[in-house]
């Protein structure tokens, strides 16, 4: 019974987490409408990718026990494959400083999960041994991944709005991670189930922040007074009078005579 709620609850995880997956093409849409990336942030993008990695990696039978955690090699599999979508996208439509960050951040994460898949594969010699490597890692890239969106949270705080921060990547966010982590207590595996502890609160406090900015919009500046311009207009407006005045007392004048 506990072994089929067990797999019910990942194949809910797998659906929950597919939706937090496709859930920033709209974003992406409108970076490729508008070509630009405004105001949108890649550090989400690049941890997700991370996280995504390490758990493809986790579930395989060479870190896992068989294909005890298959539910978690479809998903991030699929993940990856997003991940690497979104990240291509923003490189290519943001600016030349913000391509070098990207490009910098993607690298490091790469090299970040090549060298944690090498250590678990040629130094490590049990399944025990290399689960705690591969999920103490995974565990530090999913709560960077839950937290990356408190860079975002602070600008919905200073602007009073969420435009930045859809409504549906906070509410798939905080269902993926409740998911996972019943599947983790359920399979009583607490390097699956630990970040998502961080994640669950996370989430719900971004559906807090959303319910409370959702029917704000981001002031627009003021425009400046330019006493110069204001000046230049009056000037142009006396002169305009005078012109009209003087035309008006000549017209009187040839009238008279």
């Amino acid at each position: 019974m506990i072994a089929l709620l067990h797999l019910a609850v990942g194949l809910m995880g797998n659906a929950a987490s597919f939706l937090l997956y496709v859930a920033p093409m709209w974003t992406f849409a409108r970076v490729i409408k508008m070509k630009s990336t405004e105001e949108f942030s890649f550090v989400p993008y690049t941890i997700t990718l991370l996280n995504c990695l390490l758990y493809t990696w986790y579930g395989l039978p060479v870190v896992s026990y068989q294909w005890e955690n298959f539910p978690m090699i479809t998903i991030n599999g699929l993940g990856i494959l997003f991940e690497l979508s979104f990240i291509i996208i923003f490189i290519w439509f943001t600016s030349p400083k913000q391509k070098l960050k990207a490009g910098v951040m993607t690298t490091v994460v790469i090299l970040i999960f090549s060298t944690t898949a090498l250590i678990s594969t040629y130094m490590l010699h049990d399944h025990p041994t290399r689960k705690k490597l591969v999920g103490t890692v995974g565990l530090a890239a999913s709560v960077g991944m839950y937290a990356s969106p408190l860079v975002v949270m602070k600008k919905v705080i200073e602007t009073k709005s969420v435009e930045y921060m859809p409504f549906s990547l906070s509410l798939f966010s905080f269902l993926a991670s409740a998911l996972w982590l019943g599947y983790g207590l359920l399979g009583q595996d607490l390097l699956i189930a630990a970040p998502n502890i961080v994640g669950c609160p996370l989430g719900a406090l971004q559906l807090a922040l959303y319910c409370k900015y959702r029917n704000r919009v981001m002031e627009e500046p003021k425009e400046e007074w330019d006493v110069e311009k204001v000046d230049q207009n009056a000037s142009k407006q006396h002169l305009q009078i005078a012109v009209i005045t003087t035309d008006d007392d000549i017209n009187g004048k040839m009238s008279q005579t």
